[in-house]
């Protein structure tokens, strides 16, 4: 019997390719419409938050020209104008923000035209600034055909605002320009570099402003009125082009150091309130803050903290900006950090470190004897609460152990702590226990000693670990500047505002944290980052920054 098989004989080799050329075309067409996409709805942002920005800019001029013809009635439409410079602050860095990522977004398509954000006229600068000329050379040669016999056809001046501190200057960039008088090719150098894109600020001036916001808590309208003082004007606009655009240029080193944070075997957390405008009242929002310092363990890895905003203090905000860490947190018992020590986390549980500092807060208020003698000298009635003296007492000798251990490696710190800390936190234990249940519920150093009996697990992990801290002040003194702040800035203008403070307090307090002048390195970063490799970008980090700079650049 004879069976026979048909076999389908493959495409010829041209069918093949021109199937896999026309697949390629489908694919190049269809990654060009959604690059045009994606521009378009760049511009759109760009051009919503513009139209933000001057709605705000004409309800300020509205409420100063009412103010002007009517007169000041009340001292609330003084603090109403001042709610709405900062709102306008705030608007005005946000649509810088979406108006350089529209230019990047249409840069990336040839279909697109990038949104052009319309800026009030610059006005030229106050004649009484003096000027320094900086000249660069005209080319030895021309460029076209190597020609030497040049002739000078005139000069471009590029003038830079830049500030010698507290000294106004204007700096002229002058750009020779030449002719070759073999092919008539006309050669010239390129235009200086600006930190902001069509800008006129020199790095100097702008790490100040940045560094005068963020760093010493001063707001862009009292910078503005400040400046107008000493001869310069600058808009509150203007100011917060400047905030809006370096945050999205120094985005690239907040995100280095948000890695190195994150990588670390501990972090301190802790979280402060922030006042945010909204609708002409503030609500309250929040920073975050998570730090990475092994400095008391005898530690090599340089110090650094990372800051975030969110709108509320729900667990869920910790457990999203600590989703990919494993390792130790230390943290107070606020509940929300409470869900990531837990065996219901997608990774591993954190172990926890309990604050002893805070632990120690309330009995030390109860026990305080200056604060008891100023309220008896004003005639108020002042307790000292003994149970409390003890208690402070007990837990003194643990950080007298902890300051001798200072700086030691944690193998060393924990074997200390099994030899000496364990009896004392072991009998502190008991004596807690053995008063807490002679005392009422509603006595103040009882709700004191059910704070640390409740949480006693995490209060003694230190004792197993030598990493572990006995405290959580790292975080909280990252947190102090914005503390400190807040009575000077009053609020956020937007919950954009609070993320673009998050990252430049990252940015200072890392400076700060490593021993170097934030407003320098601002400044120098800002000078060399467009032109700064992509894979040298690390060489910026404050750290290396500092080891980079030679003994004269420190000097001046």
């Amino acid at each position: 019997m004879n069976v026979s098989t048909s076999v389908t004989s493959p495409p010829p080799a041209d069918d093949l390719q021109a199937l896999l050329t026309a697949a390629q075309a489908q694919l190049i067409e269809r990654d060009e419409q959604l690059a045009a996409a994606r521009s378009e709805l760049a511009a759109a942002h760009a051009r919503c938050s513009n139209d933000q920005a001057l709605i705000a800019h004409m309800k300020l001029v509205i409420a100063r020209m009412r103010r002007d013809k009517y007169g000041t009635k009340s001292e609330r439409s003084a603090r109403l104008l001042d709610q709405i410079e900062l709102q306008l602050e705030d608007l005005e860095a946000s649509a810088t923000e979406d108006d350089i990522a529209a230019e990047q977004a249409a840069a990336k398509t040839t279909g697109v035209t990038a949104f052009q954000r319309k800026r009030p006229v610059r006005k030229p600068f106050p004649a009484h600034l003096p000027r320094e000329r900086i000249v660069i050379p005209g080319p030895g040669s021309c460029a076209c055909c190597g020609g030497t016999r040049l002739s000078k056809l005139g000069e471009d001046i590029t003038e830079t605002l830049e500030v010698i501190p507290r000294q106004w200057k204007v700096i002229q960039t002058v750009r020779e320009r030449f002719s070759c008088r073999d092919c008539e090719t006309i050669g010239q150098a390129p235009a200086p570099f600006h930190v902001i894109p069509r800008g006129f600020m020199g790095p100097n001036a702008v790490a100040m402003i940045l560094f005068e916001k963020f760093g010493q808590h001063q707001p862009l309208n009292r910078q503005s009125t400040r400046y107008a003082h000493e001869g310069v004007d600058l808009s509150i606009s203007t100011l917060a082009d400047l905030v809006g655009t370096c945050s999205s240029v120094l985005r690239s080193v907040f995100d280095l150091i948000e890695a190195r944070v994150l990588a670390a075997e501990r972090l301190h957390a802790d979280e402060t309130t922030v006042p945010v405008l909204a609708k002409g009242k503030t609500i309250t929002g929040y920073l975050w803050t998570y730090v990475r310092d092994d400095r008391p363990f005898g530690g090599k890895d340089p110090p650094a903290a990372v800051f975030y905003y969110s709108r509320g203090r729900d667990g869920e905000y910790a457990r999203e900006h600590l989703a990919h860490y494993g390792g130790i947190l230390q943290v107070d018992a606020y509940a929300g950090y409470s869900q990531l020590f837990t065996t219901e986390r997608l990774s591993s549980p954190l172990t926890a470190g309990f604050c002893w500092a805070h632990a120690r807060r309330p009995f030390f208020e109860l026990a305080d004897l200056q604060a008891a003698a100023r309220r008896r000298a004003q005639g108020k009635e002042a307790d000292i609460s003994p149970l409390a003296l003890e208690a402070v007492r007990r837990i003194d000798a643990l950080f007298a152990i902890e300051r001798d251990i200072n700086g030691r490696s944690a193998d060393e710190r924990r074997v200390v702590r099994e030899h000496l800390s364990a009896p004392l936190v072991e009998d502190l234990h008991r004596w807690l226990h053995e008063h807490r249940s002679q005392l009422s519920d509603h006595a103040a150093v009882a709700k004191a000693m059910t704070y640390m009996l409740k949480r006693w697990d995490g209060f003694t992990q230190f004792l197993r670990d030598g990493r572990i801290c006995l405290t959580n002040n790292a975080a909280e003194r990252a947190l102090r500047q914005i503390a400190i702040g807040r009575r000077n800035w009053l609020f956020c203008g937007s919950d954009r505002g609070g993320q673009r403070a998050a990252l430049i307090y990252s940015l200072i307090t890392t400076c700060r944290m490593n021993e170097v002048d934030p407003q320098a390195w601002l400044a120098d970063v800002l000078a060399r980052i467009a032109d700064h490799p992509v894979h040298k970008l690390d060489q910026l980090l404050p750290w290396n920054w500092r080891q980079d700079r030679r003994p004269d650049q420190a000097a001046a």
